[in-house]
């Protein structure tokens, strides 16, 4: 992934709204969310909430697509997957990156 599409994508998610939307997507699953249903949720005029979704989807974290008078919004996880794979490409110093031992401290880590 390079660098202008993670600036875009991590620009996209440094909002309120728009990072409340994609985690209710992500929860949401591939069959999405109505942009009208998440304003809801989210107590965000339908305007706003289509500002915030373009956003995202220029940002490339999400898709869309239309279903008779809806159009329906899914999280890319491929997008997302890309983007986690590049924040954590070379954590921990290239040693183990386990939940239980990123906690570690260093020396420990290097064992775990």
């Amino acid at each position: 992934m390079q660098s202008d599409h993670v600036i875009r994508a991590l620009s996209a998610l440094a909002q309120e709204h728009r990072l409340a939307a994609f985690r209710l997507l992500v929860q949401a699953g591939e069959q999405g969310v109505a942009a009208g249903l998440l304003a809801e949720k989210l107590e965000v005029p339908p305007s706003s909430m289509s500002f915030h979704l373009a956003q995202l989807a220029n940002a490339g974290l999400v898709t869309q697509r239309r279903e008779s008078r809806s159009i329906i919004y899914s999280a890319d996880y491929a997008a997302m997957k890309k983007l986690m794979g590049y924040l954590t490409e070379n954590c921990c110093g290239g040693m183990s990156c386990s939940e239980d031992a990123a906690c570690l401290p260093t020396e420990q880590r290097k064992i775990a």
